[in-house]
């Protein structure tokens, strides 16, 4: 047999059918056209102004934006509207398996606009919502459009005021021009009974509660931060001292001098829940456990402290103290209460496990008020007669001048974050009696609470006395206790006022004297 190569010829390949991937794609199609043409509709609604209220077939939707993809096609009634403009009524018609976006601008409504500064005249620019700007002399008092008022304000010897404010009714507006140089930023001014010795924010933030030291009718005010007398209450006839409130704000306590009597109130009811006898004489200064169980009250002619149990509201034991015994400070841990003594500026401790205490300072001044970073170990300590802050170190024991301060440093407060010390300065008493205007205007300072550098200093009126300071830390407030008025002042944040240049500090003094 020959030899002979044989080779295999290669197969023919079989031909790819491509049925089934055509079926699955006309099947994806017909899948995605059901989805599109069978699926609800998609509506998206904006509007401005940003928080006007949208209502779809007289149901609210929504305040300012609308979105819903699941909506069925058809026929709806489309309401937009705020107060101050006018509103928006239309059909919208949704289609199935489409979106549907809007946007209404709700036309403004010219309402009345007044506006009044102190000082009576300064010059203000206002720029409206459309831009249009409208410049002038203050009393201002004409027609302004509705809506987001950007308002610019100087005078002589005046810091620069620059504001939003949204204008959608008829309005009226009376905002203070601060002494040139100041930061924080006075509010208004609050008129209230006669004689206002604390003021106090409530746990919230949104109200002031004001004692009337010498009051028959009211012992107590209580105020929005818009300045309005929200409500009052009567203390058996008689004035009120001190107030503190329980951490959920639902409970305050109010110290009546003349009856040696403390008032446990119903914040919400604003009623007179107990009475609590201190067995002691002319009650002061109110302060709570860390654990809210029970009530330390100063007896300021009595020379001890009252611990009253708050659940049986008896009277556990008096706890004797210093001469004029002012202001209190309970440690975190319920071991020690700290006392201010007025009569011989002493400043002592009360081991509360066994009732005995030590003087741990003596200043030969008028102590008055304690507030504490005890984080940091430390108290700070007003003297009246001595003019200054002392600063304890609970640690150490350590007692340092902290500050010094103006005429009459009384009370005192810490703001919520530890950074700022404020501080209320009576002023210098009249020569005959501190109970009429003395030569010059009290003092309120801010501290940095570290270094002890000025940040800030407030002119105040006749004899600044209660002081405080709200929960977020935006708020001051003091009582002018000769004046029977309250100023509420706006506070901005730590590093403005520490980047402030000490603010008023440097020319505050010439404006002192009357």
């Amino acid at each position: 047999m020959d030899n002979q190569t044989y080779y295999r010829l290669p197969k023919k390949p079989k031909k790819k059918s491509f049925l089934p991937l055509a079926g699955l794609l006309i099947v994806g199609i017909v899948a995605t056209l059901v989805f599109v043409f069978t699926r609800n509709a998609e509506v998206k609604i904006s509007t401005y102004p940003d928080d006007a209220e949208i209502k779809i077939n007289q149901e609210t939707k929504a305040q300012g934006l609308f979105v819903n993809d699941d909506l069925k096609a058809g026929t709806y009634d489309l309401v937009v509207r705020r107060s101050g403009f006018r509103p928006v009524m239309e059909e919208i018609q949704l289609e199935r398996g489409k979106k549907m976006e809007k946007e209404i601008q709700l036309e403004p409504i010219n309402h009345p606009f007044e506006l009044k500064t102190n000082p009576r005249e300064a010059q203000y620019k206002i720029t409206t919502a459309n831009g249009e700007v409208k410049e002038g002399q203050t009393p201002l008092k004409e027609e302004v459009p509705a809506g987001n008022l950007h308002i610019e304000l100087t005078a002589a010897n005046r810091s620069i005021l620059e504001r939003d404010y949204f204008h959608d009714s008829e309005d009226t507006l009376y905002w203070h021009l601060d002494p040139e140089g100041q930061i924080v930023h006075l509010l208004r001014s609050i008129e209230t009974g006669p004689s206002p010795k604390g003021a106090v924010f409530n746990s919230s933030g949104d109200e002031i509660w004001t004692t009337h030291l010498m009051s028959k009718r009211e012992g107590v005010g209580i105020y929005n931060l818009e300045g309005d007398k929200i409500g009052g209450l009567e203390l058996d006839g008689h004035g009120g001292v001190e107030i503190v409130f329980s951490s959920d704000g639902s409970r305050a306590y109010i110290s009546q001098m003349e009856t040696d009597t403390v008032f446990e109130i119903d914040t919400q009811a604003r009623t007179i829940l107990r009475r609590f006898k201190t067995h002691s004489t002319w009650c002061k200064v109110l302060e709570l456990s860390p654990d809210e169980k029970i009530l330390y009250v100063s007896n300021w002619s009595g020379n001890n402290i009252s611990e009253i149990d708050l659940e049986s509201g008896e009277l556990i034991r008096l706890l004797p103290t210093i001469k004029t015994p002012r202001g209190l400070y309970p440690t975190k841990d319920g071991q020690n209460l700290y006392i201010a003594g007025f009569g011989r500026g002493e400043l002592m401790r009360i081991s509360l496990e066994k009732g005995n205490g030590e003087i741990l300072y003596k200043s030969d001044g008028a102590m008055r008020h304690i507030v504490a970073d005890e984080d940091k170990g430390r108290l700070f300590v007003s003297d009246m007669a001595n003019n200054i802050i002392y600063l304890y170190n609970i640690n150490s024991g350590e007692v340092s001048e902290f500050v010094t301060t103006e005429t009459n440093p009384n009370t005192i407060a810490l703001s919520p974050d530890k950074k700022i010390l404020y501080v209320s300065c009576r002023g210098e008493n009249a020569s005959d009696s501190y109970y009429v205007p003395g030569p010059e205007w009290g003092s309120v300072f801010l501290f940095d609470a570290e270094t002890g550098e000025i940040l800030d200093v407030i002119i105040g009126g006749n004899q600044p006395t209660g002081l405080d300071i709200s929960p977020d830390g935006s708020r001051l407030v003091f009582s002018n206790f000769l004046d029977a008025n309250m100023e509420l002042y706006e506070i901005p944040d730590y590093e403005t006022l520490k980047n402030g240049g000490g603010g008023r500090a440097g020319n505050y003094s010439e404006d002192l004297k009357k």
